[in-house]
């Protein structure tokens, strides 16, 4: 870097990314006097919390527990997430005029169903705190010399480089291009001679092809409550059924822990058992065809769909146990071998990333590279759906910000 584009900042602080995670970490530092400066290079702040939750912004999660996220350390979040909990994500969004709605399985969005207001909330305070913004500019290079870093940039303040003597690395991971997602802190990362976990696409739709792709494109829009498990984990939520495969959270729960080559399977009746629910019928309805009582179970087009497989034009009276056994097999043990994912671009969140065992969990700190923290998605913590990741760069931003 040219030494006359060099300038020695007054920051305390360059937080990469504009995100959930360096929002929280500008006004933390903020409320504690520290100066920073936010480069990011979309042309707002907050793009991927302003898309989050169809627009309405799931940001945080009543059950949040180091349980819900997948990491090479499974221990590792417990600190941050003890030094931000999830009552004081509510406390600070509650003190700006944010109320928490609980949805489904702990979910809280803002009553107000907009995620601009929580964008809102963190603009209207870094102006408040006098935390600088730097839009549209995209940072090139971070090199260290002695204590301080210095931080190449580009962008509508042209060319430059500052001297500071701190760097968060919060500029998210790989999911979504369009939203300006990119490998930065991975790349970061191992300039600095840090170990990165193999990134890939988590909370992703699954895709179907082959023999079986035409089964699923028949089903496109129809959605079943089911327990859907492999034999690490197991999620009770709903699945949807699309033209190239299935999605539904219960489907991007699991996406996060399988590995391309792998089955899991599909209990499209989780709270009951249809070998009950066959036999209570040759009581009271012994003349009712199969397909007519799973066209009750389950939706018509669904029932019609398993005509393939089960002997769904036979009376309920003339199934044998073998037909009984057939019919419990494929309701409760459904088979599935997808052939992939949609990718980054259909992708909540990415899995891996820097390694936690780089990292110091009470500080987010690299061991190896004083002054410099990685926070949110880029650290290999990856949340379930429904809040958690929030929660995590929440904590982050905020247990970063103690620091600096």
């Amino acid at each position: 870097m040219d030494a006359n584009l060099t300038k020695q900042s007054n920051f305390d602080a360059i937080i990469i990314g504009g995100g959930a995670c360096g929002l929280m970490c500008a006004v933390q530092a903020g409320f504690l006097g520290k100066k920073t400066l936010i480069i990011e290079r979309n042309n707002r702040l907050g793009a991927k919390i302003l898309i989050s939750g169809g627009g309405r912004c799931n940001y945080t999660n009543l059950h949040t527990s180091a349980q819900q996220f997948l990491s090479g350390n499974t221990h590792f979040s417990k600190s941050a997430l003890s030094q931000w909990t999830v009552d004081d994500t509510i406390g600070f969004f509650e003190t700006y005029g944010i109320y928490g709605q609980e949805k489904t399985l702990g979910q809280l969005f803002p009553t107000t169903n907009k995620a601009k207001d929580i964008v809102d909330v963190f603009s209207s305070l870094c102006d408040d705190l006098q935390q600088t913004v730097w839009l549209d500019t995209e940072v090139t290079s971070i090199q260290k010399e002695g204590d301080q870093f210095i931080v190449a940039y580009q962008g509508n303040r042209g060319k430059g480089a500052l001297r500071v003597p701190k760097v968060v690395i919060a500029s998210g991971g790989l999911p979504v291009q369009k939203l300006g997602a990119s490998d930065f802190g991975l790349r970061t990362g191992r300039a600095f001679g840090l170990n990165v976990v193999k990134p890939m696409p988590a909370l992703v739709p699954l895709t179907i092809t082959g023999k079986d792709q035409s089964w699923y494109e028949q089903l496109s829009g129809n959605s079943i409550f089911c327990r859907v498990w492999n034999d690490r984990i197991s999620f009770e939520e709903n699945i949807l059924f699309t033209h190239w495969g299935l999605s539904g959270p219960a489907v991007l729960q699991i996406s996060s822990y399988w590995q391309a080559g792998e089955v899991f399977y599909i209990d499209m009746l989780p709270h009951q058992r249809m070998s009950n629910v066959i036999a209570a019928e040759k009581v009271s309805n012994p003349k009712k065809m199969l397909l007519n009582l799973l066209a009750t179970l389950f939706t018509r087009k669904f029932a019609e769909a398993l005509s393939g497989s089960l002997p769904v034009q036979k009376n309920i009276s003339s199934l044998s146990k073998v037909d009984v056994e057939l019919v419990e097999q494929l309701i409760h043990q459904f088979k599935v071998k997808p052939a992939g994912d949609k990718g980054y671009d259909k992708a909540e969140v990415m899995r891996g990333g820097i390694d936690t065992a780089e990292l110091s969990s009470k500080t987010l700190e690299a061991k190896k590279v004083s002054g410099l923290y990685f926070g949110g998605e880029c650290v290999d913590v990856t949340g379930w759906l429904g809040g958690y990741n929030f929660q995590w760069a929440w904590a982050c931003g905020f247990v970063i910000a103690q620091q600096i």
